[in-house]
């Protein structure tokens, strides 16, 4: 073969080779693209890159309402929006979450997670952090309705203790009288069970500042407590209530969606400065929640929730103190048990109204932190909200899942307490004045 002829059949050869291997890039790359539209069936971050981190931390208290979070990782639900290294940790108190929130992932401290509702304008405004030091947060999307409730001793337990507190009235102001002391317990100063407490309290004549001491305890350590005679009631998150039924140490009052009724409860809230700085993977997490959510709220899968948070790596919480609250079923003690309720815990509701951070409910919690003095009644609530609560994020998921239908607006008009009491978002001063005990000067 010529020198000429051996050249032309190389050069035929290496464009043979070439081929082969443009042709198998090109299968590699149709392989990738659908492994991506597998990830990504509603079509998040199409237009370019993905989010700017794979996750960040997220701390969670052993209640409940935390299991979005939590079945948001057990599902894959985090990897599937491209956050595969989000982390959920558990905190020991509210106390220890607020301190870990204001270190940041940058001082080995979390970025966000399940908090108390109110904490975002608490730390917003430097109420509860050292120094008096703002910390600024986003309220993203609620994580619950209803499901906590009001436990007392079973000190008490022959008297008519239901929403209506008042025959504890007498009994505590004997107690006091005998030279003891009366406490009744919530999770954190201005916080959720702090306002529903103190709600159900001054309803019934109670002033929950000068008639009782009101003291705070982390959630997994309530029942223990009360076991020991630490307190007289308390305020708190599932599973521990129905914990304290099955033990036999004391009995629940009411549920707090007896209170309200689809009452707003815990939140994912973030720190604003992580969410300025990461646009994409703060809704990359928010979808996987929501997700997470809606997989919450089908009752065939409650089962499988409870199983799935009372492992010992979550909450290390027997089945049977979880399972019947979040189907509805209430089991009060005193050989009081409600089967089938409406009380049962929402993730997410029909449409995600459940989800859906209504700003107007913002706003009953400032005005409540008010009432008891947390803020000065000169507070500009609207703005403080308008702030802090970031509904246009949630819309902007909502779209990214492919969602119709669902909430918008600000508001979800006014709202109905178990006493008659109606809150009009519109006219915060109204409401504060008709409160007959109350320690803000209106």
């Amino acid at each position: 073969m010529s020198r000429k002829t051996r050249a032309a059949a190389s050069t035929t050869a290496m464009s043979r080779r070439e081929l082969l291997k443009s042709a198998s890039a090109t299968a590699a790359t149709a392989a990738l693209m659908s492994a991506v539209k597998a990830a990504f069936p509603s079509g998040a971050f199409a237009q370019g890159s993905g989010p700017e981190v794979k996750g960040t931390k997220l701390g969670y208290i052993a209640l409940t309402d935390a299991s979005a979070l939590i079945v948001a990782k057990e599902k894959g639900f985090y990897a599937k929006h491209g956050v595969p290294d989000t982390e959920i940790l558990k905190q020991a108190s509210w106390g220890a979450t607020r301190d870990n929130m204001a270190l940041g992932t940058r001082a080995n401290g979390i970025d966000g997670g399940h908090i108390l509702r109110p904490k975002t304008h608490l730390y917003t405004t430097g109420k509860v952090i050292q120094n008096n030091q703002p910390l600024p947060m986003y309220t993203l999307l609620n994580l619950n309705e209803d499901c906590q409730a009001i436990s007392v001793s079973n000190e008490f337990k022959h008297l008519d203790v239901s929403t209506d507190s008042s025959a504890l009235k007498d009994a505590f102001a004997a107690k006091k009288a005998a030279g003891k002391e009366v406490k009744v317990a919530m999770t954190f100063p201005g916080g959720t069970h702090d306002l529903w407490i103190r709600y159900w309290l001054a309803a019934g004549g109670i002033d929950p500042d000068r008639d009782v001491s009101t003291i705070t305890v982390p959630p997994p350590q309530m029942v223990a407590n009360m076991k020991v005679g630490n307190m007289d009631a308390f305020c708190v998150g599932e599973p521990w209530n129905e914990q304290l039924v099955n033990q036999d140490i004391g009995f629940t009052a009411c549920t707090t969606g007896e209170i309200w009724f689809k009452h707003p409860e815990k939140i994912l809230g973030m720190r604003a400065d992580w969410v300025d700085a990461n646009p994409k993977a703060t809704l990359a997490i928010m979808m996987a929640v929501m997700e997470a959510q809606q997989w919450c709220e089908k009752m065939e899968n409650k089962q499988e929730m409870a199983e799935i948070i009372g492992r010992r790596q979550w909450f290390n919480v027997p089945v049977p103190d979880i399972i019947g609250r979040i189907k509805g079923d209430i089991n009060y003690g005193r050989g009081r048990v409600a089967k089938g309720t409406n009380l049962l815990m929402k993730f997410w509701g029909e449409k995600g109204e459940a989800s859906y951070p209504w700003k107007s409910l913002d706003a009953w919690f400032v005005t409540e932190n008010i009432r008891w003095g947390k803020f000065e009644p000169t507070l500009d609530v609207r703005a403080l909200v308008d702030r802090t609560n970031r509904s246009d994020l949630w819309i902007e998921a909502a779209k990214e899942l492919g969602l119709t239908g669902h909430p918008a607006g600000d508001s979800r008009g006014p709202e109905r307490f178990f006493d008659g009491k109606v809150f009009d978002p519109s006219d915060t001063q109204a409401y504060l004045k008709s409160l007959s005990i109350k320690r803000a000067v209106v």
